[in-house]
């Protein structure tokens, strides 16, 4: 038997909740969207989560929620823990609480996005393992979906690639997974760089990724640049990206609204050679190739 507590975080800092459940002996803390919001992967500098935040923790069966409450209500106030929901779970229930909602993805021919405790369906494809407790993006959201297929389709082998505004990591150990030589995985969120450098270890290409703060990326040409992001920051950068991709190099960028499309195209056409954009739902992807 275990006891789950699920509290919406309203305006309470959702990492500082998760860390209080943990501090007080949660076996497991979940960060769930709870206004059914699309997550896409954030734009540097952002905090990777939704605005709406659900948290939830899994106890054993012999903890005091008097006293988890009590403590709870010392920290965020009492109508933090006045909103805590309190249920009960057997085994089997726990289990499947925590997968709802979670299966292995394919994006394209032969990737795999797999979330930890499920088989891989494919032993013989490209397997990226990923844990879905993690608020970072997973695959599910258009944007990233779209970059995954690029990368299945186009696997950069031996290439240098940089993955801007790298989030979880998931595009940039997708990259290694294809066959890249090293990536460099951008992002102004330490706690991005974190979860990137957990998710490289359980895939066994922390020896080949590199997390750097923007200001910290050493200048490079590399082969591919990987941004999914936001169309204004897009924007923003196309001098900057434009002096990071090799003549001859490819350029990705999501996180673009369908509307949005052409106002980023124009911004890059000075130096990349660009394609018609690629749509799924209300978000769209760009590619170019750097010209000289």
């Amino acid at each position: 038997m275990w006891i789950q507590l699920t509290l919406p975080a309203g305006d309470i800092d959702p990492q500082a909740l998760a860390d209080s459940f943990e501090t007080l002996g949660a076996l497991s803390v979940t960060l769930q969207d709870a206004a059914d919001q699309p997550l896409f992967e954030p734009p540097p500098g952002a905090t990777p989560l939704w605005s709406q935040v659900r948290v939830t923790a899994l106890f054993g069966a012999d903890a005091v929620i008097a006293q988890i409450k009590s403590l709870l209500s010392e920290r965020f106030g009492d109508a933090c823990a006045e909103r805590i929901q309190i249920d009960s779970l057997d085994d089997r229930d726990w289990v499947r609480a925590w997968m709802d909602g979670y299966a292995p993805m394919r994006f394209g021919e032969r990737l795999w996005i797999v979330p930890t405790g499920f088989e891989t369906p494919d032993p013989d494809a490209v397997n990226l393992l990923l844990d879905p407790g993690l608020a970072f993006g997973t695959g599910t959201h258009p944007t990233t979906a779209l970059c995954l297929e690029w990368l299945d389709a186009h696997p950069p082998l031996g290439q240098v690639v940089i993955d801007y505004g790298c989030g979880s990591g998931i595009l940039a150990i997708a990259a290694l997974k294809l066959g890249a030589r090293e990536v460099w995985a951008v992002d102004n969120d330490p706690q991005a760089l974190v979860a990137t450098v957990d998710n490289a270890a359980r895939n066994g290409v922390d020896k080949q990724i590199y997390t750097v703060l923007p200001a910290d990326l050493p200048s490079c040409q590399a082969g591919l640049l990987l941004a999914n992001i936001l169309a204004n920051p897009l924007i923003e950068l196309a001098p900057h990206f434009a002096g990071l991709v090799a003549t001859g190099g490819d350029l990705v960028l999501s996180g673009i609204l369908a509307d949005q499309a052409a106002a980023v195209s124009v911004a890059y056409q000075r130096d990349f050679t660009m394609q018609p954009a690629v749509q799924r739902e209300d978000w769209v992807r760009l590619t170019g190739m750097r010209h000289k």
